[in-house]
């Protein structure tokens, strides 16, 4: 089992920046990879970044590339997930996941944070 839980969401004004943190706890060496994903209302989740605990390259949605960077502190068993640049097209709930692959597939990863709001406004 691993355990998840975001922080760092809220409300930001079009340009600005947040930095969420995914602070992981429990088996983390048996589900490798960690992604963000993010989901609108009335939208589908959708995947954000994804990266893992051993350094594998990071992956990017094309929305979000250039703008957010994900990152990892493993001696904390945290990830990062730094916005800049935020547009209110990324308003939604952030979530945070973990799983034995390295995908952009939601159902690929096992494990889910209980999701933290970031409303961006215009």
């Amino acid at each position: 089992q691993v355990q998840l839980a975001e922080s760092g969401g809220g409300l930001v004004q079009t340009g600005g920046s947040l930095t969420l943190s995914c602070a992981a706890s429990g088996r983390t060496f048996s589900s490798p990879a960690m992604g963000w994903f993010r989901q609108a209302p009335g939208k589908e989740r959708e995947f954000v970044a994804a990266s893992t605990w051993t350094g594998n390259m990071p992956r990017y949605a094309d929305s979000v590339k250039g703008r957010f960077t994900i990152s990892r502190d493993n001696a904390k068993n945290t990830v990062y997930l730094q916005m800049n640049s935020l547009k209110p097209e990324d308003t939604a709930v952030y979530y945070c996941a973990a799983g034995p692959l390295w995908t952009i597939r939601s159902q690929d990863y096992a494990y889910w944070g209980q999701g933290t709001q970031v409303t961006v406004s215009s």
